[in-house]
């Protein structure tokens, strides 16, 4: 063939690549077949350019047919549903014999899923070109005359290092930075499960709270640092497993794309974002590196608003469906602090706004993301310790007063108790708590009125009954003991200690008649 035609192939080359933003996927070794992808595009999410002399119809039918079959397989690798093939032939020779009626609809493969739209770019007739830029609504047009070698290898290298220099950007978009946090992050929590295991357990209510869980009453008393520990902690072996491996994953991918610096920033402004919405919309008591993962996406969706279109190319599908999977499993299924999954894709998000991508800058809108994000920490911040009443439910209550108790603090643990029964209406078992409080605080009468209000509610709670015992026996009312020690040794035989208290008072009955 001559120069003229690889002149006209190329220069399309170029056209797609460099106007029409298609990427370069593969080239033959004669380099005279080229492959171009653009998912984007509706019509044409695929190009194939090959410049050859046809001469007859059935080998361009047989070609056709070939294509479809490679386009298939594109198909599937993909996930697409559908993939629409622009098929063009740049030749100084069409087909001598009949050949429109092969090319004038696009040619489907046996599934019909992939469709192959063939154009023929005759060299001699330069108005052919025409066919392109009405799929494309873009100006193309192409010298005349003829074109010498320099011509050709000209065009030719200008393609070629426009491709090169597209896919050394795009690559070195995801390769800014080795992970290195990611790796210590991994390492913290590992052993720091190790120290909660070794502690008490990880699921240990009381070692979680010790060692920095997210606990909403003790953040309300001011421990701030409670909004960033939960980062390193895990509750179970499971949570643990899950966590590590996501992190590995997504916090390697963010890091190699924002740096190192900007990861950590990232990370924990995604974790604390996560704990703060927690906080605020989750009273239970949580733990767990879940908000600053969920922050890993949100730094990914980030890249996706700044480069949709290679966002969606490589890894936008995948990472929208698994997002998708996750957030849903956090609203179905109990237990799940889907507050701080929102919270730390949130905040990840927004994090990443302020920071946006290494050596490049966007001043206004990273100060817009640091004013939206200063302003909703302010404005949560505010509202959560301005409305305690709303961070708090009966499990919180409960757990914070045990840990009182617990410490002997019996006053905190009232106080605690009898505020939020003033709030909120409260179970027999808030009322038992209140009420071993205050018996432990020496305000028996108190005590004995709320054991009555949990035996009117609950008369089958024994330990109640037993409590009640201990203090009618401790005002010398040996009857009234006697009633309840032995109400809670019907409702529970098998209790030791409420036999013991019957021969206790048996026993003060004899000698006393003695």
């Amino acid at each position: 063939m001559g120069f003229r035609e690889d002149y006209i192939f190329w220069a399309l080359a170029h056209y797609f690549i460099s106007d029409q933003e298609y990427r370069m996927i593969q080239l033959s070794k004669g380099q005279d077949e080229l492959w171009l992808e653009k998912l984007e595009h509706k019509e044409a999410k695929v190009i194939r350019l090959l410049k050859y002399n046809l001469d007859w119809s059935n080998w361009m039918q047989r070609d056709i047919e070939n294509t479809a079959q490679k386009a298939e397989s594109i198909r599937r690798q993909l996930g697409r549903k559908e993939l629409p093939i622009l098929n063009i032939y740049v030749t100084a020779y069409p087909p001598v014999d009949d050949y429109e009626f092969r090319i004038l609809a696009p040619f489907m493969d046996e599934k019909g899923k992939a469709s192959v739209q063939t154009l023929i770019i005759d060299s001699s007739h330069p108005e052919s070109i025409n066919k392109i830029e009405a799929i494309f609504h873009d100006p193309l047009s192409l010298p005349g005359g003829e074109f010498t070698e320099t011509d050709a290898d000209g065009v030719k290298h200008a393609t070629l290092s426009k491709a090169v220099s597209k896919a050394k950007k795009e690559k070195a978009l995801f390769n800014f930075g080795k992970p290195l946090f990611t790796y210590i992050f991994v390492f913290i929590q590992i052993a720091v499960f190790m120290l909660l295991e070794w502690k008490g357990g990880s699921t240990d209510t009381s070692t979680l709270i010790k060692y920095g869980a997210k606990f909403n009453p003790l953040i309300l008393e001011g421990e701030w640092w409670r909004f960033f520990t939960p980062i390193v902690l895990h509750i179970g072996l499971l949570h643990l497993l899950m966590n590590t491996l996501a992190l590995y994953y997504l916090g390697s991918a963010v890091e190699r794309v924002y740096g190192n610096l900007r990861f950590l920033f990232i990370y924990i402004l995604a974790g604390f974002g996560g704990t703060l919405a927690s906080f605020i919309f989750s009273p239970t008591l949580s733990a767990g590196a879940s908000g600053a993962i969920f922050g890993c996406f949100g730094a990914l969706l980030y890249f996706g608003l700044i480069y949709p279109k290679l966002f969606f190319r490589t890894m936008g599908f995948n990472i929208l469906v698994v997002l998708g999977i996750n957030l849903a499993f956090g609203f179905t299924i109990p237990g799940i602090d889907n507050a701080g999954h929102i919270g730390g894709l949130i905040g990840g998000f927004l994090a990443t706004g302020i920071v946006h991508f290494p050596k490049k800058k966007k001043p206004w809108l990273q100060f817009l993301f640091l004013a939206v994000t200063a302003s909703l920490v302010a404005g949560l911040l505010k509202y959560g310790f301005n409305e305690p009443g709303n961070l708090m439910n009966e499990q919180t209550a409960m757990v914070m007063a045990q840990e009182y108790i617990k410490t002997e603090e019996y006053e905190k643990a009232r106080s605690l108790l009898a505020n939020f029964i003033k709030e909120e209406e409260a179970s027999p078992e808030v009322y038992f708590l209140l009420s071993y409080a205050e018996i432990k605080g020496g305000d028996l009468q108190k005590a004995k009125e709320h054991l009555d209000r949990v035996i009117d509610e609950k008369a089958a709670f024994h330990e109640a009954h037993y409590n009640l015992a201990l203090i009618y026996l401790e005002e010398e009312n040996t009857a009234k003991a006697k009633q309840h020690a032995q109400k809670a040794a019907d409702l529970n035989p098998g209790q030791e200690e409420y036999q013991q208290l019957l021969e206790q008072i048996a026993d003060w009955e004899t000698s006393g008649q003695q």
